[in-house]
């Protein structure tokens, strides 16, 4: 296989099987969180293992190219660690409580947007208003958006698919009530927790160039974010000590699962792709995680999938195809600038 082939081709399957990652914790979030586990101890645990699994890797990886410490890195990383670890993953996991697992992450969708203007605001993402690519990653960035607007407003007619007869949201297989839902107030924690992670790409994105460790990032980010979260847990679950419990169950493997894939692998990748693609290239590519999620809870949550999530479904992923056309354009622009640029007699 072609070597630039390859080069060009592993940011977009890297964030695609991201995507996948995600989108298999939220199946196991939710169903873990529909039997009573915390919040608070989830996002504990996530980056408790996440610290424990990269850590490893960081101090063999890079030990030779790890920058100095300095307070300036040293408060980003608090600051990243309370935005994502915290606040985010927190408000995310009670929004998911109060919703569906494909409601959740359908409302994820306003994240591209949000990162979009404020990468946009802050310079780090270029767009050219005088030519099509520009337009098209402002189209692509707010169809992504519409589509999840559509998918979460929009009902429709049921389409009958034959697994997902089983009444939804009426008791789980092992006999425990699902929690009452209110995607009001699920809808307005999942939408603060995704202006916060769009902060994070955004501060992470910013941090690297400074810190361009991301093993040893990574590995800081989730030991804070654990700390923080631990002060934060005791504080708001005073003498509730049954949330720590640990057993051979759903919870262990949510606390597992998302510690490696979510925290560990997702923010590692995450970060290398930033650092040549940019912040919204990432995020772009979140509505992914909605229709794969979709698709799981038909079968696994009996979810049934009507006309509204189908149109909402193919819209997100026309916005999609109009973000990474506009990213491919702009790389291509950049690419012939810079050539032109080698080749002109005075290097300028």
């Amino acid at each position: 296989m072609d070597p630039k082939l390859v080069k060009k081709v592993k940011p977009y399957l890297a964030i695609v099987f991201m995507q996948f990652g995600y989108a298999g914790f939220a199946i196991i979030a939710k169903t873990a969180l529909d039997q009573g586990m915390s919040n608070y101890t989830l996002s504990i645990y996530r980056n408790a293992i996440a610290t424990l699994v990269v850590a490893p890797f960081a101090l063999l990886l890079e030990r030779k190219i790890r920058p100095k410490m300095t307070v300036s890195v040293l408060w980003k990383i608090a600051l990243l660690a309370f935005l994502e670890p915290v606040i985010d993953q927190n408000l995310y996991y009670m929004g998911m409580k109060h919703t569906t697992a494909t409601f959740s992450t359908a409302m994820c969708n306003i994240l591209p947007a949000i990162t979009f203007l404020l990468a946009w605001a802050l310079r780090l993402e270029k767009v050219n208003v005088r030519r099509a690519h520009g337009y098209a990653k402002i189209l692509g960035t707010f169809a992504t958006l519409g589509g999840a607007m559509i998918m979460t407003l929009v009902q429709g007619s049921i389409i009958g698919l034959p697994w997902t007869k089983i009444e939804p949201n009426s008791e789980s297989a092992d006999g425990v009530v699902i929690t009452t839902q209110d995607p009001v107030k699920g809808a307005l924690m999942i939408t603060v927790g995704c202006f916060c992670c769009s902060i994070f790409y955004i501060l992470q994105a910013i941090t690297m160039k400074s810190y361009a460790a991301p093993l040893s990032l990574t590995c800081l980010i989730c030991m804070a974010g654990m700390l923080q979260g631990i002060v934060l847990t005791l504080a708001v679950e005073r003498g509730n000590f049954s949330i720590w419990s640990i057993g051979w169950d759903t919870k262990l493997l949510a606390y597992t699962y998302s510690g490696v894939i979510c925290s560990g692998v997702s923010y590692y990748v995450s970060g290398i792709v930033m650092n040549e693609k940019g912040p919204v290239f990432v995020t772009s590519f979140n509505p992914l995680n909605m229709v794969i999620v979709a698709v799981l809870s038909s079968f696994i949550f009996a979810e049934q999938l009507n006309i509204g999530k189908v149109i909402g479904a193919t819209v997100i992923v026309f916005g999609l195809y109009l973000v990474i056309w506009g990213k491919t354009q702009d790389q291509r622009e950049t690419a012939i600038i810079d050539q032109e640029t080698n080749h002109s007699p005075n290097g300028v």
